[in-house]
């Protein structure tokens, strides 16, 4: 079986890492065509007859459309998000290759969730044909791909946090805003009010963190996306320090916390400080990443766009 989405030449492409690995050792990537979330999927399914077969009976040809959630640690196990399906051909006999058309509306099922690809945790979405027969059913599944754009958000307060140890540091830092789209860039300050021990590194981290599973079957993931040295020596009271941080080099993704589904996905910034005796002190804060376009399909005269569920 083969499938051709419709106008899949106007439609952009990502990459997403497989689970197999390649000869070499490395995560295999597979290209998908990327859909938004309030658009048709649509397409023709080419059933080629086997070679050396004159005819196929079957009880009928099926296509579905599905969403799920598959973890991990528990493959067996998925959370179907999405499941609609209907009848492309009723029972009967195929005796050459035959090119059937599908379509499943925007609304009907909805597609409320991003795909994702992550370390513990898997969101997607695919196509199954189905050709049912009374020895067996043979059925192919063909992925793609889901991003969402949302509104900006109505309220967006800066975020504003302090880092203190009782009459020896007090540090005060500012973020212009608590919410971020994928390229956006971070703008904030460090303020040094009391400095009564010797700090000799600081630095700024985004780290990602993954939840998946529930109860005593919880796993949780972090990881630090980047990090940025913000100061190397000793501070002085009064002393102020600009940051300013571009997302969209790194590969992140929109906040997840979906209600019904048993994973989330969040991001945080970690102030990271170090003195003289290397003792750490750590100040996290979450902040939320969300889409504000959909990636385009790439055209002959820009080959600069590579994979990101994330980039926007």
């Amino acid at each position: 079986m083969k499938v051709t989405w419709d106008n899949q030449e106007k439609l952009p492409t990502i990459e997403v890492r497989n689970v197999r690995r390649g000869e070499d050792g490395r995560n295999e990537t597979e290209e998908m065509y990327l859909f938004s979330s309030d658009q048709d999927v649509s397409g023709k399914v080419e059933v080629i007859l086997p070679a050396n077969t004159r005819k196929l009976e079957h009880n009928g040809i099926k296509v579905e459309l599905i969403g799920q959630l598959e973890h991990v640690q528990d493959r067996g196990n998925h959370q179907i998000l999405v499941s609609t399906q209907y009848e492309l051909a009723p029972p009967g006999v195929m005796t050459k290759d035959t090119c059937y058309s599908f379509e499943f509306k925007a609304k009907e099922p909805q597609k409320d969730f991003e795909s994702y690809n992550g370390t513990n945790v898997k969101l997607r979405y695919f196509v199954r044909v189905r050709i049912l027969r009374s020895y067996g059913t043979v059925s192919k599944e063909f992925e793609f791909g889901v991003q969402k754009a949302t509104a900006a958000p109505e309220v967006n307060n800066p975020l504003k946090m302090e880092v203190g140890i009782e009459d020896c540091l007090h540090i005060e830092f500012e973020y212009d805003k608590s919410k971020y789209f994928l390229t956006d860039v971070i703008n904030g300050k460090i303020s040094f009010v009391l400095v009564r021990i010797k700090i000799k590194h600081m630095e700024l981290q985004i780290l990602k963190r993954e939840t998946a599973g529930s109860g005593a079957d919880v796993c949780n993931e972090s990881e630090v996306v980047t990090k940025f040295e913000i100061m190397d020596g000793a501070p002085i009271k009064g002393e102020i320090i600009p940051i300013r941080v571009f997302l969209e080099p790194y590969q992140l993704t929109p906040t997840f916390a979906p209600a019904n589904a048993k994973f989330s996905v969040k991001y945080f910034l970690n102030l990271v400080l170090i003195d003289e005796e290397e003792r750490r002190y750590f100040k996290q804060q979450e902040i939320i990443i969300w889409r504000k376009d959909l990636k385009r399909a790439q055209s002959a005269t820009d080959s600069s766009l590579f994979f990101s569920l994330a980039r926007s």
